[in-house]
């Protein structure tokens, strides 16, 4: 920027700041001193009052000099930034933003909302290191105008405290928006629910190709997903690119095929009016010929008396030219015998190109329909999937009831040994050895029924997990063959645009030879007209006398004349037969171009089910690995408690034994009582 822009600028600052009632900082004042012959305004550091951000904000609403502004650790305040933002609105040339370590808050995240609605120009805007998550409803303001701006290609949101809610109203604005490139969410707390709000705004959104999440407790699988969704952005962007490439250099191609048939067409034209006034003056001047002999003939009148017998010598003349003329009749139906031809073999060709048009649409159908059937197995194998997983749900579902019958049975099994401990206690004098026989048996029974549950159990999260593995394989193999047939089909269009190529330059190749042939049986046709006219003026000089035989031959050069006026149209109509094939082919080459592209999307949106499908079974593999740990834990929850229960009753047999044996030792006395 040059010194004098600069030394502008620092003026309206001092004068601002004086209307204001404000002084103007002596910082700012050294910096843009320095920063003379710049296009980049760096106030990092400094710190802000409000009343500078104010005059700083009316400044840069029509200043055309800054493209980059740094504010990083200016301690703005909220007012401040609002001001400074508010003046950003209307700025149509700042397109680089940073706000790093400002600690913006809620009315500086409604502030830049309303800054990215209507900002245009913005490409690159830094947040790094403020509290922008903190306040929900102004973060969902700021991310409505996210999702407005269609302009913002990189957005630095590191270290804002986003939490779960806040990256869900990023996910609907990145819906949304179709312009941002990058965008930077580490080291906040999005977590599992935010984290899959993102991947599945990710669906929708193709635009987006760098999003960093480290260090906001997503979990890996997630990660990886959104990774894969990245890369699956940046290859259709590559595709997209090619694509467009190859569309501009075939419209060139195109076009410049059209130019040099324009080009044929109109040198075509300018040899036939070039023939044609050849022609005009050939006639002038026979006609010119004609004239003097009639004058001849009328000054020869008076010396036909002298002549008359030089009359045989003239008879034998005409006799031989009577034999030329009717030679000349015989070469004119020989001619028209080859035009003839000529017109049968160009329709020919034309019939054998409709034909092989026709064979190249067939082919082109069945292609289709085999890719038509091999997006139909795909589909049966991923239903097939689908089955097998709900098999497996089903599984789990059983195992679910299997362990709550279990429970309930050995609830059941404690209250009669419950019961049972009551009835021994009243009967325990007569049947303590039954008693303690008939415990044991129980306690056996019912530790080797758990241990036989906890195999049964433990077997069959063996085979489920058996079940899991090979699902991953049969996943894995599907993604292979996925691959392999879209390498297939990719390598089958590259050879159907080698040969369309091919065959469009043959067709040029062919449809030159063709024009050359034309031009030679012009010229040949040209030059027989040529020796025809010599033939007739010789004629004409030998039978300047006869002037009856002279307009007879004037009559069949005329009628030459036509016939060739008529060939040159036939030749112009041919020609332009000839330039309506040309387009007729090149909208079929566009017809086949726009099913190509038909293929690849479909390829694409297989490629995208396939992801979704295989996020969709990682999850429910989480979901079941969560329940069997939750299982596990209740069954080793039950065996603490069956512990505690054996525990309870040993306490409670010795507290028995101990009652009888006291009972026992105090019996003796009671009897002795009464004998004394």
């Amino acid at each position: 920027m040059p010194a004098t822009e600069m030394d502008d600028f620092r003026r309206s600052y001092v004068r601002l700041c004086k209307e204001s009632g404000a002084e103007p900082q002596e910082s700012i004042l050294q910096h843009l001193e320095e920063a003379s012959g710049k296009s980049r305004l760096d106030l990092a550091t400094h710190t802000l009052s409000v009343e500078t951000c104010g005059v700083l904000g009316k400044l840069l609403q029509d200043e055309l000099q800054f493209t980059e502004i740094t504010l990083s650790n200016c301690m703005l305040s909220e007012e401040g930034a609002k001001l400074l933002l508010h003046g950003l609105c209307s700025n149509t040339v700042v397109k680089s933003l940073d706000l790093k370590g400002n600690n913006l808050r809620s009315v500086g995240a409604e502030a830049l909302g309303k800054l990215l609605r209507q900002n245009k120009t913005i490409r690159s805007l830094t947040l790094e290191w403020n509290n922008l998550g903190v306040w929900e409803e102004s973060f969902a303001i700021f991310c409505e105008g996210l999702g407005a701006n269609g302009h913002i290609q990189y957005l630095d949101l590191r270290n804002n405290q986003i939490n779960h809610q806040g990256a869900g109203e990023l996910s609907m604005a990145l819906k949304a928006n179709s312009s941002l490139r990058e965008l930077d969410l580490r080291w906040n707390n999005i977590g599992l629910l935010g984290g899959r709000a993102l991947l599945n705004c990710l669906h929708s959104n193709r635009a987006l190709r760098q999003l960093e999440l480290a260090g906001n407790n997503v979990p890996s699988d997630i990660l990886k997903a959104v990774d894969q969704a990245m890369e699956h952005n940046q290859e259709r962007q590559n595709i997209l690119c090619k694509s467009r490439s190859m569309t501009q250099v075939l419209s060139k191609e195109v076009i410049s095929l059209k130019e040099k048939n324009s080009r044929q067409y109109l040198d075509m034209m300018d040899t036939i009016d070039k023939q044609r006034e050849v022609m005009n003056h050939s006639s002038r001047v026979s006609a010119t010929r004609i004239g003097q002999l009639q004058e001849a003939l009328t000054e020869r009148h008076s010396v036909l008396n002298s002549l008359q017998a030089k009359l045989q010598m003239t008879e034998a003349a005409l006799a031989l030219s009577e034999q030329k003329v009717c030679n000349l009749g015989e070469l004119l139906s020989t001619a028209k015998q080859e035009q003839a031809r000529l017109v049968e073999s160009q329709a020919k060709e034309l019939q054998q190109h409709k034909m092989a048009s026709a064979n190249r649409e067939a082919t082109l159908q069945r292609e289709l329909s085999a890719a038509h059937e091999k997006n139909l197995l795909l589909k049966n194998q991923v239903s097939d999937l689908e089955r097998r997983c709900k098999a497996q749900q089903e599984q789990l579902f059983q195992v679910k009831e299997d362990l709550t019958h279990t429970t309930a049975e050995m609830k059941l099994r404690a209250v009669q040994a419950e019961e049972r401990l009551d009835m021994e206690k009243k009967r325990f004098k007569q049947v303590l050895e039954d008693a303690e026989s008939l415990r044991l048996k129980e306690v056996d029974h019912l530790s080797h029924h758990m241990e036989a549950s906890e195999r049964s159990l433990q077997e069959r999260i063996q085979r489920l997990e058996a079940i899991r593995i090979g699902l991953e394989e049969e996943l894995s193999r599907v993604k292979a063959a996925a691959l392999v047939e879209r390498g297939q089909i990719e390598e089958e269009l590259i050879k159907a645009k080698n040969q369309a190529r091919l065959e469009e330059q043959q067709r040029q190749e062919h449809l030159e030879e063709k024009l050359r042939l034309m031009m030679q049986s012009r010229d040949e046709a040209q030059n027989y007209c040529l020796q025809q006219k010599q033939a007739v003026a010789e004629a004409q000089s030998r039978e300047g006398h006869l002037s009856l035989q002279v307009e007879g031959l004037k009559r069949r050069v005329e009628e030459l004349q036509q016939e060739l006026s008529s060939k040159e149209q036939e030749k112009v109509t041919e020609i332009n037969k000839v330039r309506v094939g040309l387009q007729e082919q090149i909208g079929h080459l566009e017809a086949e171009r726009t099913a190509q592209e038909g293929l690849r999307e479909k390829i694409a949106a297989l490629e995208r089910q396939l992801k979704v499908l295989s996020s969709n079974h990682r999850e429910a593999l989480l979901d079941k690995e969560g329940e069997v740990s939750s299982l596990l834990e209740k069954l080793r929850v039950r065996e603490a408690e069956i512990s505690r229960m054996r525990e309870e009753e040993a306490q409670r047999v010795s507290f028995l034994q101990n009652a009888i044996m006291s009972y026992v030792q105090g019996s003796p006395r009671s009897t002795q009582s009464p004998k004394k």
